[in-house]
Formats: structure tokens, C-alpha cells, sequence
């Protein structure tokens, strides 16, 4: 804002506007007013313009750059299904339109795209059922952990009360576990990559709810004893949760349901190619085994003989509302045109060409990187910086390099388990130019490291601003004098 303010002249004028007809008043009592005007720039309409334009420019974004963010597929969005989401009949209903026909039925139309939706979903997953209503990818894990609760409570089994998860998780697991009242206990991963299972056979007990396990994995690998993972936590007694945030991977190819999963979320806004980014609007759609239907949120479509739709809020096990009306219907919307666009044969091409460029991706930069796990990997391809860290250049430092270079940097420090992580996911939508560059920009840092590393430890320098003391940002941050 301080340029915007720079460029203020007093009497100068962004607008035009008609004189008021009618009296000037206002509602806000007298003593929460302002007492003196606010401190606003006065700049002219194109002065305003140029400057909010100028800083669209300097953000990033899957529209202008390529955008390697490990664990969160950044995908292209078609603009085809963007144009679908504005049409008349569906960005302009209001969500307490009367549903049936005899109503009006204004609603019919948008009742059939969350119904089509979430079986269309449930195929895909090879689930029995899903709810269209969680708001995000973690929204949806809290919903997945409060059904598999009110399976347990209803069973009158309550001392459950553990939920394992593999150190590798994403850190919302653990987090919506304990929301969900749960305590977490850790498991190991193996050598290759997998779930120890002799770690997991230690833990396995009758105060243990479920299992939550990000699949494929956090270290983009899909894990060879999952099938022998979900026997046993049911053997046990427990319910396998799946983190479905790297579907990308395995969309068309495999049916979590079909493994042994009983729940899993998907995020519309990673695997389905709707926006992603800026805080939301996201989607985490949850699929259910036929065990847990009962406990479905409220409230849900129901298809009546006669074609239509109608909702249902009388369902005597639910765990309830967890969101108000029918979940984030634009981004449904989005996500089903991706849905019907694709088709079955397209969900297969998705998966298979986003494996393809992240394996295309690290047998590149093996000779360069170190990795934790060398074997062929899923959606992403972890690496580590370690090599580099040795001679005094860490991962932060190569993706402040990556930034003077155009480039997003990929998602760094994650997993936990690998030191000096650098997490790459290309995803499908990005050609093979577009990986080589970004491939030769990292073997490039790379070799400064061995040549120069003093170059790679002033980036960025082509950003308005520069390398910053974030040690010192946290702890003695300089906070403006808003008084």
C-alpha cells in the first residue's frame, strides 16, 4: 500500500459520484465512530487501477507458473468448468428455494449435480455412500473421525479411544483426531517406505477407534502392505481411515473401498481441478463404507420414484449438521463438469500421466538430490537437500533460488521424516518442457552449490522484497503503529 500512498495528492479523485437525494444518516451509534476521517490515498481511477494491477502481477499462481507444491496437486483449472459454475440457473439460486416441483423446482437442477456428484464419487472410491457437506480437505477428516466415533458409540464400544497414525502424516491428521476426541498414538514407517507393521501389530489393541493413513503416502509412495494394514486394524476391532489428499495418483486405477478403507475424504479442490489457493473455497467430500451410512451428516438427497429430488434431515443416527445447507455448491459444481468431462477412461489418463512426470522428475534430479526411499514413486517425488545442507545450503535456500527463477518452490521441511525435505508434485496438466525447466533450474542450484553457494545464500534478488531474518520476524516481529 505504500506505493498507492506515495502517489496521493490532496483534491485528487477516483470516482464520480451524483449528489444524495435522500437524508444522510447513519445507524452506527456516535461513540464507535470514527473521530476523525480515515487516512485513505487520494489517486485517480488509473493511478488505483495501474496499482492494483501492478500487484496481480507479482503473485503466483497456477495461472502464470508452474506450481511444484508437494501434497496439494495444483493443477490447471479449465476454465470450461468456471464458465459452467457462473451460469444463470445455478450461481444465482438462493439455498432456501423450495426443492420439489410443485414449489417451483427451481432447485431440481442443482439437487441432481450433488446427488450425481456424490454417486459418482462413491463409484470412484468404491464406496457405499458419500456426503457432499465437508467444506475442506480437514473438514472433511473431522467428519470422517465423528463417524467413525458414533460407529464405536452406537456399538457401545467407548473405550476406543486411540487413533493411530503413521509418522509421515499430514499434520491435520492428528489434529482432527483430537478434535474428534481421540488420543493419537504414532506409528513407524519402515525402510522402504511402508507401515512397519510389526510397530503397528505393538499398537493394535481394544482401546484402538481406527487407523488413519494418507494413501499414497506423504513420501509419494503407495504403500505395499496397505491391504495387510486395513486386516489387521479390523481384526482388532478398528476402522481404517483413508487421507484421500494424493488421489491423483490412483483416481481410476484403484478403489480405496475395494482395499479395506470404511472412510475417506477427497479434495475437490486438489484431485477434481477446482480452484485452489487464496484460503478456499474448498470441498472434502467424505465416502463411507455400508457400516457407516447410518451416521451420514445431515442433510442428504434423497431420489424419489418419480425423478425428483428431496432432502432428508430426519436420520436417526446421524452425527448432524456439520455445515449449513448442501456443502460449497460452486466448487461441487466445478468438480462434477471435471467429472463428466473425464470419464472413466479419463480418470485412468489423469493418474497415469501425473505418475509418469513425477517418476520422469526424480530419476532427473537422483544424481543431484539425495532420497530417502529410491523406488518408483506416485504423485510426487520426495528429495532431500541434505547433500547440500552439508556444504551450507539448505532447502529454504534452494527455493528462494527457485523463486529468482520464476518458479514456485515445492512444498519444503515435509515429510518430517526427511530431513531437508524438498516435496515435488508436478501433476498431470503440466507438459514436458515445462518439468525440464524446472528440472534444469534445480540441477543449475545444484551445481552453484559446489561452485558458488554464496549466490544460492543471497536469493531472491528479483523480488520487490528481499532475503528477510525470519528468525528475528518471529520473535521480535515489527508490528505498525495502527493508533
Amino acid at each position: 500500500m505504500e506505493l498507492i500512498f506515495a502517489k496521493s495528492k490532496e483534491g485528487r479523485k477516483g470516482t464520480s459520484l451524483p449528489r444524495t437525494d435522500v437524508p444522510v444518516a447513519s445507524a452506527i451509534p456516535e461513540k464507535f465512530r470514527r473521530q476523525k476521517p480515515a487516512e485513505l490515498p487520494e489517486v485517480t481511477e488509473q493511478d488505483a487501477v495501474r496499482h492494483y494491477t501492478l500487484l496481480s502481477r507479482k503473485n503466483m499462481g497456477v495461472d502464470t507458473n508452474f506450481y511444484p507444491l508437494g501434497s496439494c496437486t495444483m493443477k490447471y483449472n479449465p476454465k470450461f468448468h468456471e464458465r459452467i459454475a457462473v451460469l444463470p440457473g445455478f450461481a444465482d439460486l438462493h439455498p432456501l428455494l423450495p426443492q420439489l416441483r410443485h414449489g417451483g423446482g427451481l432447485t431440481q437442477g442443482a439437487l441432481a449435480v450433488i446427488y450425481e456428484a456424490q454417486r459418482t464419487l462413491s463409484e470412484l472410491l468404491g464406496f457405499a455412500d458419500c456426503t457432499m457437506q465437508p467444506l475442506a480437505g480437514a473438514h472433511g477428516e473431522l467428519t470422517g473421525i465423528m463417524l467413525i466415533a458414533a460407529y464405536h458409540k452406537t456399538r457401545g464400544d467407548q473405550k476406543r479411544k486411540i487413533m493411530l497414525i503413521p509418522d509421515a502424516a499430514h499434520g491435520t491428521n492428528p489434529a482432527s483426531a483430537a478434535v474428534g476426541g481421540f488420543e493419537c498414538r504414532e506409528v513407524a514407517t519402515d525402510s522402504e517406505g511402508n507401515v512397519c507393521i510389526e510397530d503397528l501389530k505393538s499398537k493394535l489393541g481394544q482401546d484402538v477407534a481406527g487407523f488413519m493413513l494418507t494413501c499414497p503416502s506423504t513420501l509419494g509412495l503407495f504403500d505395499k502392505n496397505v491391504k495387510e494394514v486395513c486386516e489387521l486394524v479390523h481384526q482388532a476391532g478398528g476402522l481404517n481411515y483413508c487421507d484421500g489428499a494424493n488421489l491423483n495418483a490412483i483416481m481410476g486405477r484403484v478403489r480405496p473401498g475395494d482395499i479395506g478403507f470404511d472412510v475417506m475424504h477427497v479434495n475437490l479442490h486438489k484431485t477434481f481441478a477446482t480452484p485452489h489457493g487464496g484460503g478456499g473455497p474448498g470441498s472434502g467430500p467424505v465416502g463411507v463404507a455400508e457400516c457407516l451410512v447410518p451416521y451420514l451428516p445431515v442433510s442428504r438427497i434423497d431420489k424419489r420414484d418419480d425423478g425428483t429430488y428431496a432432502l432428508q434431515y430426519h436420520c436417526d443416527d446421524s452425527i448432524g449438521y456439520i455445515a449449513p445447507f448442501y456443502g460449497n455448491f460452486g466448487v461441487i459444481l466445478k468438480a462434477y463438469a471435471y467429472m463428466l468431462s473425464l470419464g472413466r477412461e479419463g480418470f485412468k489418463r489423469v493418474s497415469e500421466n501425473a505418475v509418469l512426470s513425477a517418476n520422469y522428475m526424480r530419476v532427473r534430479l537422483k544424481e543431484h538430490f539425495a532420497q530417502k526411499v529410491d523406488r518408483v514413486c506416485m504423485h510426487e517425488c520426495v528429495m532431500s537437500a541434505s547433500p547440500q545442507a552439508e556444504k551450507g545450503v539448505h532447502a529454504l535456500d534452494i527455493a528462494k533460488a527457485l523463486i529468482d527463477r520464476g518458479f514456485h518452490p515445492p512444498t519444503m521441511y515435509f515429510p518430517l521424516i526427511v530431513p531437508e525435505a524438498l516435496m515435488i508434485e508436478p501433476t498431470e496438466t503440466e507438459s514436458k518442457e515445462t518439468l525440464d525447466e524446472f528440472i534444469d533450474a534445480l540441477i543449475e542450484i545444484a551445481e552453484l552449490v559446489d561452485t558458488n553457494p554464496e549466490e544460492i545464500l543471497k536469493c531472491p534478488v528479483t523480488t520487490p522484497v528481499r532475503r528477510l531474518d525470519e528468525t528475528a520476524a518471529a520473535r521480535k516481529p515489527v508490528v505498525a503503529d495502527l493508533a
